[in-house]
């Protein structure tokens, strides 16, 4: 296989990744650190937006509301704090880009491309996109 069909089963790949729902456009507003810590308090185990959007459109009767406004606030277990770490960090390994990079070697030239090299660069993206896909899967995210 040579540099730019590897390159068209990259693209490939990228274009079959289901796309993410539109989503509107997030509002922003600045609290000062006394106006959050209250914000924070009255709002007990609801999530702050929740607890934002109730009072704003539902007089902060939760009864009053539409049940998808209200979502319980829950605070991820240690393990699923060290595996979102453990995912952040594999985002951040810059792995995508050193791959693009001999890549692009590959298809000028600069990088001998024998089949062993192939076979590895293969086995080291999998491992990679195996890597990626259990630590989604064990956090219970969508992958994106």
């Amino acid at each position: 296989m040579n540099g730019s069909s590897t390159s068209r089963a990259f693209s490939q790949s990228a274009a079959d990744r289901p796309k993410a729902a539109k989503h509107s456009p997030p509002y922003s507003i600045r609290f000062t650190d006394e106006e959050r810590a209250q914000l924070n308090r009255d709002a007990g185990t609801l999530s702050l937006a929740t607890y934002i959007r109730l009072n704003l459109f539902c007089d902060g009767d939760p009864s009053a509301s539409p049940r998808k406004l209200i979502r319980k606030r829950q605070q991820p277990s240690a393990e699923l704090a060290v595996l979102g770490h453990m995912l952040g960090g594999l985002g951040r390994s810059r792995l995508a880009s050193n791959l693009n990079q001999l890549a692009k070697a590959a298809n000028v030239g600069a990088l001998p491309v024998t089949s062993d090299l192939e076979q590895e660069l293969h086995e080291a993206c999998e491992a990679i996109g195996q890597m990626r896909a259990e630590l989604i899967e064990a956090l219970g995210i969508k992958a994106q």
